[in-house]
């Protein structure tokens, strides 16, 4: 696992072990990076790392600038190991929550310039995850979510979609929530 820009650019951290998921590639991290860059500026930006994983795209945002990271991951081994990598990155502005996603979507109350999500691709209710972050408030005025899914499922049809993106196998879709 290698961070793939920003301040820690090409640094690498031990992977995680006996995790139960998908974490996103390197491939696909940089290429969502580099479409990133011309859509939201990192640089200050509050950051929601949901269905956090690894935590690997909360370490790119800090490591672009990012002023704060929260990341929302229900395994706790993967929470243990989120916060141990930010504190060998020396980044204390973050918030690692042990909660599920989709619990901790329906009573969020911050807004956010970033938001992230990287569920399961067979999570019951995948479909339903834009028009749950669209109701919730999460994503702050000129912010931006980024859902990443498999290729068998398409989002051009939902409230606030902008693009699509692949990487490899991994699909990124855009959308912007503003009134």
């Amino acid at each position: 696992m290698r961070l793939t820009g920003g301040l820690w650019r090409g640094r690498r951290l031990k992977p995680m072990k006996g995790f139960k998921g998908r974490p996103t590639t390197d491939f696909g991290r940089e290429g969502l990076f580099n479409l990133l860059r011309t859509r939201v500026d990192l640089n200050g930006a509050d950051v929601l790392d949901l269905f956090a994983g690894t935590g690997m795209v909360g370490m790119e945002c800090a490591s672009r600038g990012a002023a704060s990271i929260t990341s929302i991951e229900k395994q706790h081994s993967a929470c243990r190991y989120i916060k141990d990598q930010f504190a060998i990155l020396e980044f204390d502005r973050v918030s690692v929550l042990c909660i599920d996603t989709l619990k901790f979507i329906q009573r969020a109350s911050t807004q956010y310039d970033l938001v992230f999500a990287d569920p399961p691709y067979d999570l019951d209710g995948f479909a339903k995850i834009p028009g749950l972050v669209k109701k919730s408030g999460l994503i702050a005025e000129g912010g931006l979510f980024v859902l990443e899914h498999g290729e068998n499922i398409a989002f051009s049809g939902e409230e606030g979609f902008i693009e699509s993106r692949k990487f490899g196998h991994v699909h990124f879709s855009f959308f912007n929530f503003e009134t």
